[in-house]
């Protein structure tokens, strides 16, 4: 599954966007210097995320958008169409 179709799959069990989620995060004091392991049970405690997607969301929340070029294109399972992530919803991706 790719990055994109993690935060997709999200923002479908939760009914919150991904900008969204962040903000919630940002509230909570998550950001960049926040490790992995708050991140996860706040979302698995909130919003019943399981851990690759919970783990989707930690890359959000403390890198931003941006992902390695080596998930675009490459064919592969976890394979991105770009390397900036879209966090404002499924229904208003342009990739989509």
């Amino acid at each position: 599954m790719s990055f994109q179709a993690y935060l997709d799959t999200i923002e479908k069990k939760t009914g919150l966007t991904p900008r969204q989620l962040i903000a919630l995060a940002e509230e909570r004091g998550f950001g960049p210097r926040t490790t992995a392991g708050p991140i996860l049970q706040w979302a698995r405690e909130e919003y019943d995320l399981g851990r690759g997607h919970g783990m989707a969301l930690v890359h959000v929340i403390t890198k931003g958008p941006q992902i390695s070029e080596k998930h675009v294109g490459s064919g592969g399972t976890h394979a991105d169409a770009s390397s900036t992530l879209w966090l404002d919803g499924a229904a208003t991706n342009p990739d989509r």
